[in-house]
């Protein structure tokens, strides 16, 4: 049974990402909570304590999913560089692949952006996770740097903030619906950041 339950509990937390990463926490009320799980009120809130704590571990997923993307990703090439523009360049076209599910801004971003006067606790939380994914970042650029990728005089730190805010402003754009010729442009001028930084052989 513990199985059993560990197992609905990913799956109601799946389900909870969707939805609060398409309505965001204002919008989605508990009768839809309830619709998208498929759980009673009683068990939504044995299982999870309140919709604070059903979010903040959906946020909290959705975070984790992401790096390990990244992650998966990475996998598939010897140069972290050649890795990390080939993965600004998928985001692009993610974004504007019209046959993909309606592109939607970044669930930690609409968060903060959402929560900062009205939830300090979940604004906090999606800062939190903002610096640790910048972090990811800059230790991934500090390693090409290390690598001989980059060149010695890059600001590890100072480049991953570039980076993501270039990524955060790219999902964002996608709510424009723009043409996907304009997203893959925008990719490829983003993946040519790094390119400013390489080391020339």
């Amino acid at each position: 049974m513990a199985r059993h339950a560990r197992y609905d509990r990913k799956t109601a937390l799946e389900k909870a990402v969707g939805l609060f990463w398409e309505k965001g926490y204002h919008g989605s009320s508990m009768k839809q909570i309830e619709q998208a799980l498929d759980m009673r009120p009683g068990s939504i809130y044995a299982t999870f304590g309140s919709k604070d704590g059903l979010f903040s571990e959906a946020l909290a997923a959705y975070a984790e999913q992401g790096g390990r993307e990244l992650a998966v990703h990475l996998k598939g090439f010897d140069s972290i560089v050649e890795g990390l523009q080939d993965y600004l360049r998928g985001i692009a076209c993610s974004c504007g692949d019209e046959n993909a599910a309606p592109s939607r801004a970044c669930m930690i971003v609409k968060t903060l952006l959402e929560s900062s006067n009205t939830h300090p606790a979940l604004a906090d939380q999606a800062t939190s996770i903002l610096a640790a994914i910048e972090q990811s970042i800059a230790d991934l650029v500090e390693q090409a740097r290390v690598n001989g990728e980059l060149v010695q005089s890059v600001d590890s730190q100072r480049l991953a903030r570039l980076l993501q805010a270039q990524i955060m402003g790219l999902r964002s754009m996608a709510e424009r619906n723009l043409e996907p010729q304009i997203m893959r442009d925008l990719g490829d001028d983003m993946a040519a950041i790094l390119d400013g930084f390489r080391t020339q052989h």
